[in-house]
């Protein structure tokens, strides 16, 4: 599989919805297979929460040689955010005017800064037209959020497990998580390392919302009935934490998380319903029937109000968790949403 690992340098400050700006910015990208003559041939995919640009590492059963997204047929393109700790610019990035890293002094960025900054790498790659964007949870959240802001752009759009507005729900979830960071001394120490068990608890709050009561009754079972100690759901959250500490750092994901509390595609535009109404591209809006985060009834407004959408539900174990491991539904779903034009029967919303 033919894949670039590329970065777009924006040399300009760039001034942010809530006020103030970056002094210039890079978004590491990441391109698989080539752009035909006609460039028609190109998907977007918008990463979730803590994802990267390598989208064939982390949805791996969509993109990849022989998958649903094929290098050899679509050009595809993957950014990481403003604010992740995957190459692009966020807390860890030097401050050319400070000369030193960012830390707690990143700016606060929303979503709608997140796509505006996309956009400049779209224009600078001279995309015009892209045949489809798809993304689930923030990744759903930026694509919406951009085909809202340039309804022209896009042929298709595909919105998985995601929202128009993120819920007070979901901002009690993330705010937990910066509770706990918070709670972490190191928090405000100045150093890469920061508030990292602070982050780890974080990550196991996160868990919980992913998953569900059924995901862990099936996933992490006692290993007896007289078991007191010792569980199996204690060591897979520590064991999850540990994990997310050696890949990640405490300021991207307190940064990422206020980005996604950010969402809200009616923001200054006339309202939610108007903001959704602006969508031309044809929509298909998955919801997950498991999801405690992001519930169906969320992907069900979305998909009632954008014209022409049509609304799907898939069911796994896997919670909110499952936009990313339910391959072969997603698959089934979408080409045969693509092969009805986007006339696929909605189901009842």
């Amino acid at each position: 599989m033919q894949a670039e690992q590329k970065t777009f340098k924006y040399p300009y400050a760039y001034a942010l919805e809530m006020g103030g700006e970056l002094p210039g910015f890079e978004l590491s990208y990441t391109t698989y297979g080539t752009r035909n003559a006609d460039n028609n041939n190109i998907v977007w995919i918008c990463h979730a929460l803590t994802g990267s640009s390598n989208a064939a590492e982390w949805w791996d059963g969509l993109v990849g040689d022989d998958k649903f997204f094929d290098p050899a047929k679509y050009f595809i393109v993957c950014v990481n955010v403003l604010g992740s700790a995957y190459g692009s610019t966020g807390p860890l990035s030097i401050n050319p005017r400070t000369h030193k890293p960012f830390y707690r002094t990143f700016p606060t960025i929303t979503v709608r800064d997140v796509v505006g900054a996309m956009d400049l790498l779209r224009q600078e790659m001279e995309i015009r037209k892209i045949k489809l964007c798809i993304g689930g949870s923030l990744g759903g959240q930026q694509a919406l959020e951009w085909a809202v802001e340039v309804p022209d752009l896009f042929e298709e759009l595909i919105l998985i497990a995601s929202n128009a507005l993120h819920s007070p729900w979901g901002i009690a979830f993330n705010e937990s998580q910066r509770m706990a960071i918070e709670a972490d001394p190191t928090f405000n120490d100045g150093t890469d390392e920061a508030g990292s068990m602070g982050m780890r608890a974080a990550r196991s709050i996160a868990l919980l919302s992913y998953r569900n009561y059924d995901t862990y009754n099936f996933t992490q079972a006692r290993d007896n009935p007289d078991q007191i100690d010792d569980f199996r759901a204690s060591s897979y959250q520590q064991y999850q934490g540990d994990k997310f500490v050696k890949r990640f750092n405490a300021y991207s994901y307190w940064t990422l998380s206020k980005i996604m509390d950010s969402h809200n595609v009616g923001r200054n535009r006339g309202g939610i319903v108007h903001a959704l109404g602006l969508v031309k591209a044809k929509t298909l809006v998955l919801g997950i029937k498991s999801d405690l985060l992001f519930p169906l009834s969320e992907q069900q407004f979305v998909a009632r109000h954008i014209p022409d959408a049509v609304f799907q539900e898939i069911d796994s174990l896997y919670g909110h968790d499952g936009f990313l491991i339910e391959y072969k539904q997603l698959t089934q779903v979408i080409r045969a949403w693509q092969e009805t034009n986007g006339k696929l029967q909605t189901a009842r919303i």
